[in-house]
């Protein structure tokens, strides 16, 4: 009986309709497409989170040789709530040549391709393997990949490059900045508001702290600028969450705030953070306990994305960018998984289909075109890896 063979239109569409939303497991999905890999053959690995209610997945299409392409995906998309949609989008819709769906350019579409092209991979005689490596929690500080790297490392043959499919419209992309978050508590004393000499107000301890990054920030603007290409050609700071206090003639005994730095890749992110910690620990907190002598200021890491820096004569540039022919490549200011693999020690781009600028939008959408551009080149990957040359 032949085995059923999905365009990618048809492949993103099915991939759409798992809600891999990053706070709801990804396991229907990676159950489906290791069902769908098994039908031709091809063996997968899994790899888990603590709480074995997510998984990666990592499949070898090839001989069990060094030198391989890694294709790789995050299956989980970002939340729809609060956003209007026309659509259901879990339900992918065709219209004027666009694909609605959450996910559909971040970042499932380039995973789609691959999955719908594996009957084409396997026609062919690999001389280098192909690996596909789809992951967990991508969208809350790449955290699955470093288990999917892991597995990679320890149990498959050590591959040539790896292929980021992150969406930059099929174009090379050999840099991005790194991104470190973090989420910092105040602990302080409550007192009525007409006493505040008796509390420890958190909220106001929190305010000086975040003017303490918005200081940092400015120094930036105005320090050694990047000339890689970044826009902006520096590192930022961002405030995203702010939670504090009980009542207005309260004191405020709590308050907590999450916040992140995206760096270009010449600054030293322990650097950074000590900083915000030591003004946190030296001027902060000593003020903080003159009436609070119990209070606390922590900081946890959130999420620690590092940067993917160019490569001298890396394969993964100089292979992807004959293969698009492109005459450069691009750098990018958002962070990916790519960063990831590079630390591990293998060349790396990204190079996927879609735009960012669709990333995380209600009516998200991929041009159906672009589909076809990367099934393209991944066709063009195969025939090398086929062939086994030099980049």
């Amino acid at each position: 009986m032949p085995k059923r063979r999905y365009s990618p239109q048809e492949m993103l569409a099915i991939l759409v309709g798992f809600d891999t939303t990053s706070r709801e497991s990804n396991l229907k999905l990676i159950d489906w497409v290791e069902a769908y890999l098994a039908d031709y053959g091809v063996a997968c690995r899994r790899s888990y989170d603590d709480a074995g209610g997510k998984a990666n997945l990592l499949a070898t299409i090839g001989p069990s040789v060094e030198g391989g392409i890694v294709l790789s995906g995050h299956t989980d998309v970002v939340p729809v709530d609060g956003q209007s949609w026309t659509s259901d989008p879990f339900r992918m819709v065709a219209r004027n040549g666009r694909l609605y769906g959450r996910g559909t350019a971040d970042m499932k579409a380039f995973s789609a391709v691959a999955l719908a092209l594996v009957p084409d991979f396997l026609e062919r005689p690999l001389a280098r393997p192909i690996h596909l490596a789809l992951s967990y929690d991508e969208e809350v500080g790449c955290i699955g990949v470093h288990r999917l790297v892991a597995d990679l490392s320890a149990n498959l043959p050590r591959p040539g490059l790896v292929m980021v499919g992150e969406p930059t419209e099929m174009r090379v992309v050999n840099a991005h900045k790194g991104v470190s978050g973090f989420v910092t508590r105040i602990h302080g004393k409550s007192a009525h508001s007409s006493q505040p000499h008796r509390g420890g107000n958190a909220i106001v301890a929190a305010a000086r702290l975040i003017a303490f990054l918005h200081e940092m920030a400015e120094e930036k603007k105005t320090g050694p600028q990047s000339s890689a290409g970044f826009e902006p050609p520096h590192t930022t700071f961002g405030i995203g969450v702010i939670q504090g206090g009980s009542a207005l003639n309260i004191v405020a005994e709590h308050c907590q705030f999450q916040w992140e730095f995206r760096r270009v890749p010449a600054d030293d992110p322990a650097e950074i953070l000590g900083r915000f910690e030591r003004y946190a620990r030296e001027v902060v907190l000593p003020d903080l306990r003159r009436h609070a002598p119990d209070a606390e200021i922590v900081t946890e890491t959130l999420a620690a994305v590092p940067p993917l820096a160019p490569e001298d004569d890396g394969l993964a540039e100089t292979l992807l960018k004959r293969l698009t022919d492109a005459n450069q490549a691009h750098v990018v200011s958002y962070g990916t998984e790519g960063g990831v693999f590079q630390q591990a020690g293998l060349s790396t781009v990204v190079c996927g289909p879609g735009s960012i600028d669709q990333a995380h939008q209600p009516d998200e959408f991929i041009e159906a075109k672009q589909l076809e551009l990367c099934a393209e080149v991944m066709l063009r990957l195969a025939d090398w890896a086929r062939r086994a040359e030099a980049a």
